[in-house]
């Protein structure tokens, strides 16, 4: 069984770059048309559709706040419009900011939870009136913080422990209808987020290095070759499972 996506539609959100856009591009190169999500980064998001364009596959780019009910409604309703179906879903947009309890700001905390919670939760719930009775796929992007836990993380990680929650449940509620659920929690990626807070700096570079196994940070490259079987038939009797994509960093 081959990991084609040929024919199918995929909606990544937050795929301006970083993670998201290597699951774009791996996801276009499968053979799936793609749309790639953005909220401000419409020249980042305009490049990834080009990239995507040039290697013969087909994309276009949809802004959206996937904080906000309307904005994702109108979004996941635009790429069936825009491709005529809609066969998977990756939440993939993110904030993350780092501070002890006692410094964690209130806008910090709701930015965090309105994205990566409840923007998972209301996209998932957008999108489900437009899978088709040939069922989908659903993967939402966790984080090992929610498996190995650091001072200074407890929002971020309160929310991507939620997300591992949406995962389960949804896996459960979604079976009949041959809509499967699952989630990848990566590790240490060099992303621009992760450069722009100074995580892929020489020290904390050589730090991540040291503690996984496999001697190396990921990529966004490692990431998308995961998503990429998780939405094939390949993947077709895996549903509720939290993948660990981190090297063997535990």
């Amino acid at each position: 069984m081959t990991q084609s996506l040929t024919g199918k539609v995929a909606l990544v959100t937050g795929a301006a770059k970083g993670i998201g856009a290597g699951i774009a591009k791996a996801m276009a190169a499968a053979g799936a048309s793609v749309v790639v999500n953005y909220v401000s980064d419409r020249d980042g998001a305009a490049r990834i559709v080009a990239e995507i364009a040039t290697t013969g596959g087909h994309a276009v780019a949809m802004q959206a706040n996937i904080a906000v009910v309307a904005e994702v409604e109108h979004l996941c309703a635009a790429a069936v419009a825009r491709f005529g179906r809609l066969d998977i879903l990756v939440n993939n947009a993110s904030v993350f900011a780092f501070a002890a309890l006692e410094q964690t700001t209130d806008a910090h905390l709701r930015t965090m939870l309105d994205t990566n919670l409840w923007g998972t939760i209301i996209t998932c719930r957008a999108a489900l009136k437009h899978f088709g009775t040939h069922g989908g796929s659903i993967i939402n992007i966790g984080s090992m913080s929610s498996e190995r836990f650091a001072a200074g993380a407890v929002a971020y990680t309160a929310t991507k422990a939620g997300v591992t929650g949406v995962t389960g449940v949804l896996a459960v509620e979604l079976a009949a209808r041959g809509i499967r659920v699952n989630q990848i929690n990566p590790g240490a990626v060099d992303t621009e987020g992760a450069r722009a807070i100074g995580a892929m700096s020489d020290e904390a570079r050589a730090a991540y290095t040291a503690s996984t196994p496999l001697g190396r940070v990921g990529t966004p490259a490692d990431i998308a070759a995961v998503a990429v079987f998780l939405a094939s038939d390949a993947a077709g009797w895996i549903t509720g499972e939290c993948l660990a994509v981190s090297g063997g960093l535990r």
